[in-house]
């Protein structure tokens, strides 16, 4: 073998083993979503996104105004307390007992009648805005969003976001690097993938799979809280109906919502209602924190 085939050998060897740590990198960051088993691609850790969320949701509560209506707070906090439990509920019953140190569950109500929005962070991490509760009209409509919003942390879909989001749109570069080189985008991306980007101005729509498994997952939630699942059909109607004629609530500019979605939702209904106790009022944690 003379020295030009000798390189050339050695740059195949190089490049088989960049593909190699690729393909492994790919599997170690391959997770599964519980209750439909749908294996995503992760390639963020969750040391880096509860560090991002941590600091991401101190600022944007420090540039808003806290609700101050105690009868509604106290019933934001009432139906968070009672998902959060369930969620965790739901990670036991799932062999997920692992993740449940990770949430410290904090839900806010942010005064802001114009935003019809709520969002969830890996943490657990929760903002309700004002603007929604016309639609979600009592606690089981709310119980419904939170819901909703809950099922997409314990699944992960912001965490798949942002690792397409990286891809696509900085190169698939590691997180680290995005945050040296490009740190205004990387914050933009990184809230726009947990639904809060209309803080920024930008909006990553979920795809249809992460709506309906969150849909499914937040179904199931609600019902171990002790909230009637069958009440998801009267609120995305409402939902849908609030978007007729006019711009979209930031809540669907997120989760988009077609006519087939509520059909989806009443074939998951019966699932739901196996966990579904009527009057069930579960008892608080107390690592709950609260923001005041």
């Amino acid at each position: 073998m003379n020295r030009l085939e000798i390189k050339r050998w050695e740059g195949r060897s190089f490049f088989r083993v960049l593909i190699l740590a690729a393909v492994i990198g790919l599997i170690t960051a391959c997770a599964t979503v519980p209750l439909t088993g749908r294996s995503q691609l992760n390639l963020l850790s969750d040391a880096q996104l509860f560090r991002m969320s941590l600091d991401s949701y101190r600022e944007i509560l420090s540039k808003s105004k806290l609700s101050q209506d105690q009868a509604k707070v106290a019933m934001v906090r009432g139906v968070g307390q009672r998902i959060a439990r369930a969620a965790e509920d739901f990670l036991r019953e799932n062999g997920l007992e692992h993740e449940i140190a990770k949430y410290q569950w904090e839900f806010n109500l942010i005064d802001d009648d114009k935003t019809i929005n709520a969002w969830c962070m890996p943490g657990g991490k929760i903002a309700v805005y004002t603007g929604i509760l016309p639609i979600t009209k009592d606690e089981t409509g709310l119980a419904v969003v939170v819901g909703h919003e809950v099922a997409h942390a314990l699944a992960k879909h912001g965490n798949e976001r942002m690792s397409q989001a990286l891809l696509i749109q900085m190169g698939g570069i590691a997180l680290a690097v995005a945050l040296a080189e490009k740190p205004q985008q990387t914050r933009e991306l990184y809230l726009a993938a947990f639904g809060a980007g209309a803080t920024v101005g930008i909006l990553l729509p979920y795809s249809r799979q992460h709506e309906y498994e969150a849909d499914r997952i937040g179904l199931t939630i609600m019902a171990k809280a002790g909230y009637d699942p069958r009440a998801a059909v009267g609120l995305w109607e409402r939902m849908n109906e609030a978007s007729k004629g006019k711009r979209p609530p930031e809540f669907l500019s997120t989760h988009p919502a077609p006519e087939s979605r509520i059909e989806y939702i009443k074939e998951f209904i019966p699932e739901a209602m196996e966990y579904y106790r009527p009057g069930l009022n579960q008892p608080v944690r107390q690592r709950i924190a609260w923001h005041d």
